[in-house]
């Protein structure tokens, strides 16, 4: 039997099937894009599941596919009437809920209970919520439920309504992680009636609708599982066969830093910190980074282009580096300006290599900022990356850094999701990497360049 996967992420949309020990069997994609309206920049929910019914047609021996399972970024949420959204899905991007953030915070928790940080744009669930209250009044009354990313598209899929730890806590405002508990926002906001039953991440929902069985030619019988924040789900390939302390580090169009074992007492709003909450309901200090839209703004054109060690060492020699931050509202620079310092890179592997320095060098600051203990476990990716690999670790001393090679990121932990208490988990595969020479000095200089920095 196989486990069929739904990544839905910021940039793309994947389907991935696995067989039962983990192995890629076969990938379907496309880019997850933005409708610019009406009424708002929204997700295409049309497309994504008229394309996702099609992709799941087309998998090899799709009848043999036993489970599906979500898994996708936190930032989005469904209000539904019955069987239909009242609204679509708004895209983060959007900087409408800036509008009303500040009525927002008057009736938020304060940041040291929902470990929610007053994100710009639409990057607060809760910060959405409250601008669609006040510009869709009519529509917010008119709905019946409330479903996060990943448990709206197992409802899609099995026409059953969840909610999910992982998924509430991530960045959402609407989740209390060390209470364990509703935030006091979502009962200011009478949003309680529209909350579903909590359920695990590894819960199966029920079957297949049977119209989405007979579109696909799965097995009505399929297994569609609650599902689970994306980040949770690497972090959990990692969490169910290690005891803390030990990290993560995600990427992908943002780079998050899970922590486990780091004390929560070091979470600072101001630097895009924040408390997610794992598999288990445990709350997992977190502090994150827009890095693949870093990484796409310093590379340009030569984002496809590999890099080497040497190229490295000649941007290095050159002291060219890059100040942060280019994405509005992400990070632990995100009040300040990027550019690029210093004599510009001769070849596309130079931009490329400056550009994973760039990146290795933010998630140093994040690690320290954190408190986070090795091992530093990379996912996604960086993990192919050896310029970034090897900053990495000269940047960490002694410490062990490991490129995971679960390619897909979610993978391992979903295949755990859809065979809970079935399947024992495995130890991500994973080398460990060789420090970057001359990498300290560097640091030191940017680190001046790139002031405030909080160890």
């Amino acid at each position: 039997m196989t486990t069929a996967v739904l990544d839905i992420g910021k940039s793309n949309v994947k389907l991935v099937l696995l067989d039962d020990a983990g192995g890629t069997l076969a990938v379907r994609s496309r880019a997850n894009t933005v409708l610019p309206g009406p009424p708002f920049p929204h997700h295409d929910v049309a497309a994504i599941e008229a394309w996702l019914l099609g992709a799941l047609a087309s998998l090899p021996e799709r009848a043999a596919i036993a489970a599906i399972v979500p898994v996708a970024h936190g930032c989005a949420a469904a209000l539904v009437a019955g069987d239909a959204l009242v609204l679509p899905l708004l895209d983060y991007e959007y900087d409408g809920p800036d509008a009303t953030a500040a009525g927002c915070d008057v009736v938020a928790d304060p940041f040291g209970e929902s470990f929610t940080p007053p994100l710009p744009l639409g990057l607060v669930i809760g910060r959405q919520l409250f601008w669609l209250r006040e510009r869709f009044p009519e529509a917010l009354a008119r709905a019946d439920t409330l479903l996060v990313n990943p448990q709206f598209w197992a409802w899609r899929l099995s026409g059953v309504a969840a909610a999910e730890v992982t998924s509430l806590g991530s960045h959402s405002g609407l989740w209390r992680p060390a209470a364990r508990d509703w935030s006091q926002f979502v009962r200011r906001m009478d949003l309680l009636r529209l909350m579903p039953k909590l359920r695990p991440a590894w819960d199966t929902l029920g079957p297949l609708r049977p119209e989405i069985a007979a579109a696909t030619g799965l097995d009505p019988a399929c297994r569609v599982v609650c599902g689970a924040h994306d980040s949770n789900a690497s972090f959990l390939a990692h969490r169910a066969t290690r005891a803390p302390p030990f990290t993560v580090i995600s990427s992908g169009t943002w780079t998050i830093v899970m922590a486990a074992g780091a004390p929560l007492a070091r979470l600072h709003a101001a630097r895009d910190m924040l408390a997610n909450v794992d598999v288990f309901g445990d709350p997992v200090p977190t502090a994150r980074f827009m890095g693949g839209r870093e990484f796409a703004a310093v590379a340009g054109d030569a984002a496809g282009s590999a890099a080497t060690l040497a190229d490295a060492a000649r941007v290095m020699a050159r002291g060219t580096l890059v100040r942060p931050a280019f994405v509005r509202g992400s990070g632990p620079f995100a009040a300040q300006q990027g550019a690029i310092i210093g004599p510009p890179p001769e070849t596309a592997g130079e931009r490329v290599a400056l550009a994973d320095l760039y990146l290795a060098l933010v998630s140093d600051v994040m690690l320290d900022l954190l408190g986070a203990h090795p091992p530093f476990i990379v996912e996604g990716p960086a993990a192919t990356a050896p310029v970034f690999l090897a900053a990495l670790a000269a940047l960490r001393p002694g410490a062990a850094v490991i490129a995971s090679e679960d390619g897909t990121g979610t993978g391992a932990g979903a295949l755990l999701l859809a065979g809970w208490g079935r399947v024992a988990p495995r130890a991500a595969a994973g080398g460990r990497v060789e420090a970057l020479p001359g990498m300290m000095p560097y640091r030191q200089h940017w680190r001046r360049l790139s002031a405030p920095v909080a160890g």
